[in-house]
């Protein structure tokens, strides 16, 4: 299993891709997708587009995970992230892959065991589930890494109960 966890953005979007490795977890690929600001959103939403394809041709995912849209105070905010999330839906349907979505608070669970964990305790559990000599610098990258990490113990947690 070979799993892109992706934090839509239009502004910047976060990619991690990270494999089981036992009980652990390994570290294969992570970035940020950053469309210019000033750019309208038909031309960024192409960019993530073109971005998302060239990483699953490179790194061959196997499972997509997104970060479903939080829908607070910000309409515009949050229809934005929505249009973010389509394209990498789009992109993973291109490539015939899966596509699973988790809430933010499922997210933080995963990596904090706390599902209401601020951005840095994400990117510090995300550095030492990785085994990693520094957190990611950018959140993105980290919430990202941590959707990846969720979709994994998800799976897993799924396979266990298919067993029983």
């Amino acid at each position: 299993m070979r799993v892109l966890g992706i934090d839509p953005g239009t502004y910047k979007m976060g990619v991690g891709i990270v494999t089981p490795s036992g009980s652990d977890f390994e570290l294969i690929y992570t970035g940020v997708i950053s469309p210019k600001r000033g750019d309208p959103i038909s031309k960024r939403l192409g960019f993530l587009f073109d971005g998302l394809t060239g990483i699953i041709q490179e790194w061959k995912p196997t499972h997509v995970a997104i970060e479903e849209p939080f829908a607070g105070r910000n309409i515009k905010a949050a229809m934005a992230i929505g249009h973010a999330q389509a394209v990498a839906m789009l992109v993973a349907a291109k490539f015939s892959l899966d596509v699973a979505g988790y809430a933010p608070s499922q997210i933080k669970q995963a990596v904090t065991d706390h599902g209401g964990s601020s951005k840095e305790q994400v990117q510090e559990m995300v550095k030492v589930l990785l085994q990693m000599d520094e957190a990611p610098a950018s959140s993105d990258a980290a919430d990202a890494l941590a959707i990846a990490i969720c979709h994994i113990n998800a799976s897993q947690v799924s396979a266990l109960d298919m067993r029983e």
